[in-house]
């Protein structure tokens, strides 16, 4: 069977609580008109005149309809009388249709609400060529006229996009998405109805989603991490010296008074502000995510399939390539946190991604590091899922080391080499944060596994992964599998350090010695989420970092004697590796000062040297 007609999708749609039942289709011919005063004759005969050459009445009908002061009564039977003409109204009459377009009816009583839409319906069932002026109409409505009173749609609002116009309406939703300059309000109520349209034409829900990321990624690389940082440490230095005045001058203040603190609604803001409206749209992608995925509080597997499928393809098309992005990735972080499953088939297609030789070098490495950052960050992620992550990737790394340790390309290049140095990375990375839960529970075990893993010859090999990664990384790395006797690296790091030469750059105030401590150009895409309002949604699941103390400094370099017994393993587990929550003592910085996340990153680690044992 084919679509349902536009009169039977619109007796489907619910009408809100309160609402006035819509009349029937006799009911309604045979009720007698509102008595209105009206001049010109009867629609049809006005425009039959008007086909005559007589065009009187039929400037006297375009005068009454553009009336500011037009009342309820004379709107819905005018629209009444248009409805049932409607064949009358072709391309020759486009000028009397755009009239129609632009009456006031949206905030108008119920009926009149009810009979323009059935007027709709009517029109572009009749004549299709007025569809794209009437959806051009209806999505220049997506944001509000009046900024205190935001339109709000209604189900039933929706009726007119059928299964005939998405090659019409995405490319009006498109053009009319707001400026990123625009007010967070106009761009909050646009995406919000964006998002209501994909409840109601699934079909599109695809495509409307990579608009709306494709906007928010490019807000979010318009506004990187240490200018948000930097606007926020600016508005709270104001905020201490306004705070420090106040106290001064009401120093003599009731104590009652100083007892009832009053909450800046300015906490909630950010300081940056296009960081704000990043912020704002980021929640409400959030809470779609989250509406579309439970039913009644309860997940519903298979809608969340749908919509981890058609994210997990926006993310293909549009996060992976990006570089510099730092927050609108999280729609995955977030989706997948709902089940275990989701994160699992998320870190498999990132796996595919990084394996695959057809891929670009570039996305291949990105793919690397993201499943270093999401097996570090995500709580969700349990210790066996991350060793299942940890076998793959250590044994790809030392199948890699069979094929090119003994070959013609057996140096260090990241040319060469971007892949094998990018999952190193990812492995060395969650090592650092996931080190404690590996060996949790049995010390002895735990380390068996890690020996397992023959780090030594990862680092030992002609391509020299030590010299690549990121210095943060590679010193704890170092330190950490020192402590458990995994592997040695001070003395490749020590050598890698005589050998590295600084690069020289010619620039306006002369030469620039400049050293590339990040020659992979990598980055962790799950690094600490700094928006306010959204970070509340991904905070309770993801891994924090804790500040390296002088007692873990130190305990790092004392490495765990070998031999001990069965007894000793028990005392040492209770002294050195509790039973926790997940919570990661220690970590390397995910970037160093010249790159994306700064040393000064909230909740990032900053840049950690342990000194080489003597």
């Amino acid at each position: 069977s084919g679509a349902p007609g536009l009169r039977t999708v619109l007796t489907r749609l619910p009408l809100p609580a309160g609402a006035v039942t819509m009349l029937g289709a006799d009911e309604f011919i045979s009720s007698p008109p509102r008595k209105t005063v009206r001049f010109g004759g009867t629609l049809t005969e006005i425009l039959l005149k008007y086909e005559k050459g007589d065009t009187t009445d039929f400037e006297l009908l375009k005068h009454q309809l553009s009336d500011p002061d037009i009342k309820d009564a004379q709107i819905i039977n005018w629209l009444h009388e248009f409805r049932a003409a409607v064949a009358y109204l072709t391309k020759e009459l486009e000028q009397l249709v755009n009239i129609l377009l632009r009456l006031p009816w949206l905030r108008r009583s119920r009926e009149v609400v009810e009979e323009y839409l059935g007027f709709l319906g009517n029109l572009v069932s009749a004549q299709t060529v007025h569809l794209r002026p009437c959806l051009r109409m209806i999505v220049s409505l997506f944001v509000p006229r009046n900024i205190c009173k935001p339109i709000t749609f209604r189900s039933d609002f929706w009726f007119l996009i059928n299964y005939r116009t998405p090659q019409f309406l995405m490319p009006i939703l498109e053009e009319f998405f707001p400026f990123i300059n625009k007010s967070e309000r106009t761009l909050e109520c646009y995406v919000h109805n964006l998002l209501r349209v994909t409840v109601y034409l699934p079909t599109l829900r695809l495509q409307i989603l990579e608009l709306i990321i494709e906007k928010l990624l490019k807000l979010d690389v318009s506004t990187p991490q240490q200018d948000i940082e930097d606007a926020e440490e600016t508005a709270n230095n104001c905020a201490s010296e306004e705070k420090s005045t106040e106290e001064g001058l009401f120093a003599m203040e009731d104590e009652d008074k100083k007892g009832n603190k009053v909450v800046s609604p300015s906490i909630e803001r950010m300081a940056h502000p296009l960081a704000e409206r990043l912020d704002i749209l980021m929640t409400i992608l959030f809470s779609y995510i989250k509406d579309v995925c439970h039913v009644d509080g309860k997940l519903d597997i298979s809608n969340t399939k749908d919509l981890y499928r058609d994210l997990v393809s926006v993310f293909d098309k549009l996060i992976l390539p990006t570089h510099a992005s730092c927050h609108v990735q999280y729609f995955m972080f977030y989706i997948c946190s709902f089940k275990l499953g989701l994160a699992e088939a998320f870190l498999d297609h990132l796996w595919k991604k990084l394996q695959d030789p057809n891929n670009p070098s570039v996305i291949r490495q990105t793919a690397g590091s993201y499943i270093g950052s999401f097996l570090a960050r995500a709580k969700f992620i349990p210790v066996v899922t991350v060793k299942a992550c940890l076998d793959l990737l250590v044994n790809w790394l030392h199948k890699y080391i069979d094929n090119q340790d003994t070959g013609a390309n057996a140096y260090c290049d990241v040319a060469l080499h971007g892949p094998f140095y990018s999952t190193c990375q990812a492995v060395f990375y969650t090592l650092i944060f996931r080190h404690k839960q590996l060996l949790d529970g049995n010390l002895r075990k735990g380390l068996s596994y890690l020996q397992s893993l023959n780090f030594e010859r990862i680092v030992m090999c002609q391509l020299n992964p030590l010299k690549i990664c990121i210095p943060s990384v590679v010193n704890l790395f170092a330190a950490i599998t020192r402590k458990y006797q995994l592997v040695f690296c001070y003395t490749i790091i020590e050598r890698n350090n005589r050998q590295f030469i600084p690069v020289v750059r010619s620039g306006t105030g002369g030469d620039l010695v400049q050293t590339c401590t990040n020659p992979l150009d990598s980055f962790f895409p799950f690094d600490p989420y700094i928006l306010k309002r959204s970070k509340k949604t991904i905070d309770p699941m993801y891994q924090f970092w804790e500040e390296l103390s002088a007692e873990d400094l130190e305990n790092l370099k004392k490495p765990i004697k070998k031999g001990t017994s069965e007894d000793e393993d028990d005392d040492f587990l209770k002294g050195e590796t509790p039973q926790n929550d997940g919570v990661v003592e220690i970590a390397p910085n995910s970037y160093e000062s010249n790159t994306r996340s700064p040393v000064s990153s909230i909740g990032s680690p900053a840049d950690c040297y342990v000194p080489y044992p003597l």
